[in-house]
C-alpha cells in the first residue's frame, strides 16, 4: 500500500483523468499479453474492485474479465489516490509472484501521471499531491521571440517536468540550466540604452547587462541568477553543469531539484519579459 493523507480513503480529493485510465488500461493489456491473460486480468481486476469499495468473482472467459476490469476501473477512478494505488500495489504483487513477467516501473508509471496532468506522482511508499508543490508554470507561447526560439524554449522546459515526474533531478536541473543560458544569447548584440551587449556566453552576457542597468530589478535578478549558476556549475557545489566531486558531492534530491528548476524557470521567465522590453525600448517600470 501506498503512504497519504488517510482521509482520501473515505473521501476522494478529485477523479483520476480518463487519459490515465486509458493508459493504465493499456499498459495492462501489455502485461497480460506475457502470460495467462485471464489470470492476470482477474489479478488487476481484484485489486481495482477493492478500490471502487467492492469485491469481484472470476469471469466467466478472458474477454469478460476484460469487460469487467474496465467496469472496476471506470468505479475506482472517482478516487485518484486509490485508483493510482490499485495499479501499483497490482504490479508489485504480480512482480513478487512471476517474477518473469515484467511491469512498469515507478519512472514509468510517474511518466503517465505526468504526461496525463494527473496532479500525483508515485515516490514509494509514499503517494505525493505534485498540486501541493510549488511549480512556476510552463508558459506557452506569451513572449515575442521567433518561431524557432519559441519551439526550443517550450520543449525544453516540458522536458525539465517530465524529468522531476521520472525522479530524473540532476537530468531536469541540468535541462533548464542549459535553458537559461540558451535564453541569454538573445540579449547578444542587442542596444540596452547605454550601450550593446557584447558577451557571447551567459556569464559575459549577465555582466554586460548588470553594468547598463545598475539600481534595477534586472541587475538584482542577474545577480541571483549569476550565483546560482555558479554553484550549480561548481562540482563542489550543485555538481550539476560540471560534474559533480567525489569526495564531497551528493545526490541532487526531489526538494532541491524542484527548488533549483523554479528559481530557474522564473528567471528564465523574466529575462525573455526584459527582452522584450529592451527591444521595444520601453523603460522599466
Amino acid at each position: 500500500m501506498l503512504t497519504f493523507d488517510g482521509a482520501w480513503r473515505f473521501d476522494s480529493p478529485g477523479p483520476i483523468s480518463h487519459d490515465v485510465v486509458r493508459e493504465f488500461s493499456a499498459l495492462i493489456g501489455k502485461i497480460a499479453s506475457q502470460g495467462e491473460q485471464q489470470r492476470i486480468l482477474e489479478h488487476f481486476k481484484s485489486y481495482f474492485a477493492t478500490a471502487a469499495g467492492s469485491t469481484a468473482s472470476w469471469s466467466s472467459s478472458a474477454s469478460w474479465a476484460q469487460t469487467d476490469l474496465d467496469t472496476y476501473m471506470s468505479q475506482a477512478s472517482e478516487n485518484a489516490p486509490l485508483f493510482i494505488e490499485a495499479f501499483f500495489d497490482a504490479c508489485e504483487a504480480l512482480q513478487r509472484m512471476n517474477p518473469e513477467i515484467a511491469v512498469p516501473n515507478v519512472a514509468r508509471m510517474n511518466r503517465v501521471l505526468a504526461e496525463c496532468q494527473a496532479g500525483y506522482k508515485i515516490a514509494p511508499p509514499n503517494l505525493v499531491s505534485t498540486n501541493l508543490e510549488t511549480t512556476v508554470p510552463v508558459v506557452e507561447r506569451t513572449l515575442s521571440l521567433d518561431e524557432q526560439a519559441q519551439q526550443i524554449i517550450q520543449q525544453s522546459l516540458h522536458q525539465s517536468e517530465a524529468l522531476l515526474a521520472e525522479g530524473r533531478n540532476r537530468q531536469a536541473v541540468q535541462e533548464v540550466l542549459w535553458l537559461l543560458e540558451t535564453v541569454s544569447t538573445a540579449f547578444k548584440g542587442l542596444d540596452a540604452g547605454t550601450g550593446s551587449v557584447q558577451g557571447k556566453y551567459f556569464n559575459k552576457i549577465a555582466q554586460d547587462l548588470r553594468s547598463h542597468h545598475r539600481g534595477t530589478t534586472l541587475e538584482q535578478v542577474l545577480t541571483w541568477a549569476t550565483t546560482l549558476h555558479g554553484y550549480l556549475s561548481s562540482p563542489t557545489g550543485g555538481g550539476i553543469r560540471h560534474g559533480s566531486d567525489l569526495t564531497s558531492g551528493v545526490t541532487t534530491q526531489p526538494g532541491e531539484a524542484r527548488l533549483f528548476c523554479n528559481l530557474i524557470r522564473s528567471y528564465i521567465l523574466f529575462l525573455l519579459s526584459e527582452h522584450e522590453r529592451l527591444k521595444s525600448g520601453r523603460s522599466q517600470p
